[in-house]
C-alpha cells in the first residue's frame, strides 16, 4: 500500500484561559478542547509512491500565505527517513485558514500520524509529541484528536472520556485576517507575568448530558475574546447572530478566532439554525456538526 489517508478535523476551544505570560515570552494556557466531527474537515493524502511535493486543493486551499506548515513537518521528518522520499501529500483543505479551529496545526498533525502509518520503523524512533509540540502549541492535542484538557504552553494533556457530545454550528465571517494575528491578540491581552502564585485553572466539572455540560462550560470563558474582536471587529457579529439562533444555549469563540461556535440541545436545532446563518449572511463559512 502506497496511499495513507488522514483527516484533519476542526478543534474547538469550549473554554481557554491564559495563565499568563512565562519568562521566555510563551504564554500558559488551560483549555478544554473538543473536536468537530459531522462537517467539512481537510483532508491529507500522502503517495509514498508518488514524486517529492506538496500539492494544495480545495476551496480554501489559496488562501494558505506564507511557509506551508505540511514543509516544516518534512523538515523534521526528513532525518529520520535516511534518504527516502515522503511522496507526495496532497492536501485538500475544506476549513477556512487561520480561524481559530486549528486548521494548520491539525493538518500538520494528520501529516504525521500518515507519516507514522507510512513508515512503521519511524514509530518506535520519533517522539511524535514533542515533534509535534516542536511545530506548534496546538499540533499536539491535534495528534491526539480527543476530547482533552489542555494545559501548559499545549504540551500537557489529560483526555476527557466521559463528556458527552454537543450539536454544535460552527461560523467564520470569511474576512481577510492580519497575518500576525495570533500574535496582535496576545499583544493587545497584555497577559501578566507568571508567577508562583498565579492560580490554577482547574478543568470544568464533568456532567453526564449535554445539556447540563453547557450550564457548567457557561462558567467558563475564553480570555481572548474581547482582544481578539479588536484584531477582527467581525467576531462581534457572528457571536450575536450566533445567540440570537432559536435553541442557541451558548456561544463563544475558539481560539483567537475569527471562528465562534454555538452549541444546540440536539443535532435539528443546529441544523435549523446553520441554515437560517448560511441564508441570512450567505458570504459566512457555515456548519453544522457535532462536537466530542
Amino acid at each position: 500500500m502506497s496511499i495513507f489517508v488522514e483527516y484533519a478535523r476542526p478543534k474547538v476551544n469550549l473554554t481557554l484561559a491564559i495563565r499568563g505570560r512565562r519568562g521566555d515570552g510563551y504564554h500558559e494556557l488551560a483549555s478544554l478542547v473538543a473536536f468537530a466531527s459531522g462537517g467539512p474537515e481537510d483532508r491529507i493524502e500522502l503517495d509514498t509512491a508518488g514524486p517529492a511535493g506538496i500539492a494544495v486543493t480545495g476551496p480554501f486551499g489559496s488562501a494558505i500565505v506564507g511557509e506551508n506548515l505540511l514543509q516544516r513537518v518534512l523538515d523534521r521528518v526528513a532525518p529520520h527517513l535516511e534518504c527516502r522520499s515522503p511522496g507526495t501529500i496532497t492536501l485538500d483543505k475544506a476549513l477556512p485558514v487561520a480561524a481559530g479551529v486549528g486548521g494548520g496545526s491539525a493538518d500538520a498533525a494528520a501529516l504525521l500520524r500518515a507519516l507514522r502509518r507510512a513508515f512503521p520503523d519511524l514509530a518506535t524512533t520519533i517522539d511524535w509529541q514533542a515533534l509535534a509540540l516542536s511545530l506548534g502549541a496546538d499540533v499536539p492535542v491535534c495528534l491526539a484528536g480527543t476530547t482533552t484538557w489542555m494545559t501548559g504552553i499545549g504540551e500537557t494533556l489529560t483526555p476527557v472520556v466521559e463528556m458527552p457530545a454537543f450539536a454544535a454550528v460552527l461560523v467564520n465571517p470569511c474576512v481577510a485576517v492580519p497575518p500576525d494575528k495570533t500574535a496582535r491578540v496576545f499583544r493587545i491581552l497584555a497577559a501578566p507575568a507568571l508567577t508562583n502564585q498565579t492560580p490554577i485553572t482547574p478543568c470544568p466539572r464533568i456532567e453526564a448530558d449535554a445539556p447540563r455540560q453547557i450550564v457548567e462550560l457557561s462558567r467558563y470563558a475564553n480570555d481572548l475574546t474581547a482582544a481578539a474582536a479588536q484584531v477582527v471587529p467581525q467576531i462581534g457579529d457572528v457571536l450575536a447572530a450566533l445567540t440570537a439562533c432559536e435553541g442557541c444555549r451558548l456561544a463563544r469563540l475558539s481560539g483567537a478566532g475569527p471562528t465562534a461556535f454555538g452549541l444546540f440541545d440536539d443535532g435539528m436545532s443546529a441544523e435549523d439554525a446553520a441554515a437560517a446563518l448560511r441564508q441570512a449572511h450567505p458570504g459566512w463559512w457555515v456548519s453544522a456538526a457535532t462536537l466530542g
